[in-house]
Formats: structure tokens, C-alpha cells, sequence
């Protein structure tokens, strides 16, 4: 007979765990799912609270159906900077006035991205040679056929072998000509989630700039002396995730804000795997800019806009790209010439997505009541169990810890690594057990603090073990 103590013991565990946790009341705040005994995916959707159904009909009956086009002026209008406002004091350790919530992330990366590299090669805003092109040292961005072309199509220097992992020319000699503030790079880890990465390309493409990759230890994440081995005086951009999305490895933004900010250059914070459950003070430690996505930690819902951090004294000198009506000093001056708006506005673009905006609105508060170090708190407890089981029921069949041990140096998740968990994820979501599956042979474990609880944990990291041991065809 196989020796299930360990289960008990484990089960023990979570249940003496959720006794004393001070925030499982919150627990029955979220709606339930019939037939999901175990959600343990709230770092890519987060769980909707109970009361959001009824907020929407009310918004339909009355802010939209009763006071209609009126709402704008009385409460629409101010919602993305209110809205940033709450998510900055709440969340982001950030003062008012620096934090806007439109669009989604991709946009506002486009947008943070793009505005920086111009302020960061001067008033051209592009990375010029004498002759106004993005050169080599020949004076042309060639490869040896004398086509501006990588395996793909993408700019090489005189030997098309100084590259990053995609084809584009990166370091001193790979053949970018300096604007006229010599800062030409763009530094990204080479890792970092797919849009951050492609859209690093598409900018740097658009603004003849160099791609600098950084290639950290995958478990680890991004260090220090990861960003301090790369940036120099060419550096105009950095650009890297708080929380790693594959293994939750949490980086030290204070420090690498210093050396980035040591190196002259920009510092750009990607906070979708940290908003809402790791504490940060973006003011204090002197960030830049960041963005962030509110579907996960924040509960906004599918599809729900992203929020974009610019610091105060940045704001009249970073010009966004995508000009809108929104941005502009006056929206409704219909004037022949566009004006950026003073402040944050001027992140806006188009008509931001009101009804989008409403679900996040109860998880801020819920968030603002527990405190963000009790969400911490709550986070590493959960984390801890998972390793603590993955150890117990999971490293026998041989499966991978892919995250790091240290609960301080991980976000509101943990991956681990098995051959077969493709089809086990199948398995588990047919049975109501519901992780993320990420290429090649991860599974994702997202402990969202305030909507799980240690027995769910515990409960999910068994019907792992349960799939493994059962085989898979």
C-alpha cells in the first residue's frame, strides 16, 4: 500500500496555515467556480469578486443608462487618473499624478518605449550618422552581400555575426551610429515575456537604434551584475520585468535602478507579475517609468487596460508617439495643431474603456484594506507551502524547481518542470485543477494571496503528483 502520511502531514500543514491567516476572510469575497476545486492560476486571470456583477448592472442602469453622455463630465472624464492614482498609492508606492491606467500593456510599453529612445538621442529623435542613416563603421548598415539583412532581414554589422538572440546588431562594434546625445541602446533581457521583447525590436528598428541582451540565469532571474555588465555610457533604455513570468525570480529594482540611472540611462519596469502582490516605492527608489497589466493581482477581468507610471519630472520632457485627441492640452478645442497635455494625461491617447475600468475598482480596496505587506506576507506562506510540497510529493518523480527558493526573491509564483506537463495540464484543468502550462514543460503555480488558500495550494501540488503517477498517453 502506497504511504500517503505525507499528504497528511501537508494537509495538516495548510489547514493550521489558513486558521491563522489574518486574511482568510477575504477568501469568500470571490465568486466561485463550480467544478474548480483548486484555481491556481490568478497570475494570469484573477479571480472576480462577488460583487461585480451587481456593480455592472448598476453602472448600466445608472451612470450609462440614466445619466448617459452626461457621465462624462461628471465622473468619466478624471477615471484614468483617479484610477492610476489609487493603483499608484495603493500598490506602486507612488504619488499622485504619475500613474494612468489606459490602454493595454503592449501600447504604453510602445509608448514609454518609443518616447524614451527619442528623448535619449536628442532633439532628432533618431540614431543618425553623418548622413542622417543608421550606419556601420562603412557608413552602411550592411551584412556581407551589402544587404542591410540578418538571417531574417535583420540589421547586422560588417560580419553579421554581432547579434542578439533574434539577429539584431548589438554591442560597441555592431555597426549603430549615435544620435546626438551618443545613447543608442536599448538593453532587454533576452528572456523577458514575448511583446516586451518584440516590440524592444520594433522600436529599436524604428529608431535605428542597438538591441543589447542581457541572458540571465533562468531560475534567477536578472541581477545587478547582470545590468551593471551591460550598460555604459551608449545605454538610453533599460528595459526589464519586476517578477520573471516564467520563474517568478523577483529582481532588486532599487539597486538595478541605480546602476541604470549610474550609467545615464532610462529605467523602464515591467510590473505585470508584481502589481498588486509584491510592495515596490517607485517614487523612493527614483524609477522612471513602468507599466503594468490589471487582469492578474488586480482582478479587473479579461482584456482589462493596463496602468502606466511616469515619473513627475519626466513628463514634459518625454513625448509619447501616438498623439491623440486624449493627450492633447484642450480635448475638445479640435485645434488645427496638436498640444501635449500638462501631466499624466498626456500617456492618454484615445477614448479610455470605462466599463473595463470597474471590476479592478473593489480588489484596489480589498488590497488597500489588507495592506500590501499583509498580501506579501500571505504570498511567501503560500509560495513556501508549494515548495515545501514540491519537495515532499514532486522532486521524487523527478520534476524540476524552476523558481528560486528564497521566498524574498520570488513573486506570487512558483513553475516547476516535468516532460510530461502538457498533458497533465490537460488532465488537471478535465478535473477542475487549473495551473498554467508555459512552453517547453512548465507548469505555473499562481498563489493570488487574497482568493487562495493554503489547502488549495496543497490541493492542486497533489492532483499534480496524482496525473504523474497515474501515467500520461
Amino acid at each position: 500500500m502506497t504511504d500517503r502520511s505525507a499528504d497528511t502531514a501537508l494537509l495538516d500543514a495548510a489547514r493550521a496555515l489558513d486558521a491563522a491567516d489574518p486574511l482568510a476572510a477575504h477568501l469568500d469575497a470571490f465568486v466561485e467556480a463550480p467544478g474548480v476545486t483548486a484555481y491556481l492560476d490568478g497570475n494570469s486571470l484573477g479571480r472576480p469578486l462577488r460583487d461585480v456583477p451587481e456593480k455592472l448592472a448598476a453602472f448600466v442602469r445608472e451612470d450609462w443608462g440614466t445619466r448617459l453622455i452626461r457621465s462624462w463630465d461628471e465622473q468619466w472624464m478624471a477615471l484614468p487618473m483617479e484610477l492610476g492614482d489609487r493603483i499608484g498609492a495603493v500598490a506602486l508606492g507612488a504619488g499622485a499624478g504619475q500613474t494612468v491606467v489606459s490602454d493595454s500593456t503592449s501600447v504604453l510599453l510602445y509608448k514609454l518605449m518609443r518616447g524614451a529612445l527619442r528623448q535619449a538621442q536628442g532633439p532628432t529623435g533618431a540614431a543618425q550618422g553623418p548622413t542622417g542613416a543608421a550606419q556601420g563603421p562603412t557608413g552602411a548598415a550592411q551584412g556581407p552581400t551589402g544587404a542591410a539583412q540578418g538571417p531574417a532581414g535583420a540589421a547586422q554589422g560588417p560580419t553579421g555575426a554581432a547579434q542578439g538572440p533574434t539577429g539584431a546588431a548589438q554591442g560597441p562594434t555592431a555597426g549603430a551610429a549615435q544620435g546626438p546625445a551618443g545613447r543608442t541602446e536599448l538593453v532587454i533581457e533576452e528572456g523577458n515575456f514575448p511583446t516586451d521583447r518584440f516590440l524592444a525590436e520594433g522600436v529599436a528598428a524604428e529608431m535605428g537604434a542597438t538591441l543589447r541582451w542581457i541572458t540571465p540565469d533562468p531560475v534567477h532571474g536578472v541581477t545587478v551584475d547582470d545590468v551593471a555588465a551591460v550598460v555604459s555610457e551608449r545605454t538610453a533604455l533599460v528595459s526589464l520585468s519586476h517578477v520573471d513570468y516564467r520563474s517568478g525570480a523577483l529582481a532588486d529594482m532599487a539597486a538595478i535602478t541605480a546602476v541604470v540611472h549610474d550609467a545615464g540611462a532610462l529605467m523602464l519596469w515591467d510590473l505585470c507579475h508584481s502589481a498588486g502582490v509584491v510592495p515596490m516605492q517607485l517614487d523612493d527608489w527614483g524609477v522612471d517609468m513602468a507599466v503594468g497589466c490589471t487582469y492578474k493581482y488586480l482582478n479587473g477581468g479579461p482584456g482589462s487596460p493596463a496602468f502606466a507610471y511616469l515619473r513627475h519630472d519626466l513628463q514634459g520632457l518625454l513625448r509619447q508617439p501616438i498623439q491623440g485627441w486624449w493627450s492633447a492640452a484642450d480635448i475638445f478645442a479640435m485645434g488645427p495643431e496638436y498640444v501635449p497635455a500638462d501631466g499624466i494625461r498626456q500617456l492618454l491617447s484615445g477614448t479610455p474603456p470605462v466599463t473595463s475600468m470597474l471590476a479592478m475598482q473593489g480588489m484596489i480596496d480589498l488590497i488597500e484594506q489588507s495592506g500590501i505587506d499583509g498580501v506579501r506576507a500571505k504570498s511567501e506562506s503560500l509560495t513556501a507551502l508549494a515548495v515545501r510540497a514540491y519537495d515532499e510529493l514532486l522532486a521524487p518523480l523527478d520534476v524540476r524547481l524552476l523558481s528560486p527558493r528564497d521566498p524574498a526573491r520570488r513573486g506570487g509564483h512558483i513553475t516547476i518542470g516535468h516532460p510530461d506537463f502538457r498533458e497533465v495540464t490537460r488532465r488537471l484543468w478535465a478535473d477542475g485543477v487549473i495551473p498554467d502550462f508555459r512552453f517547453p514543460d512548465g507548469i505555473r503555480l499562481g498563489l493570488s494571496p487574497l482568493s487562495t488558500s493554503h489547502a488549495e495550494t496543497v490541493a492542486g501540488v497533489l492532483a499534480v503528483r496524482d496525473a504523474l503517477e497515474s501515467g500520461v498517453s
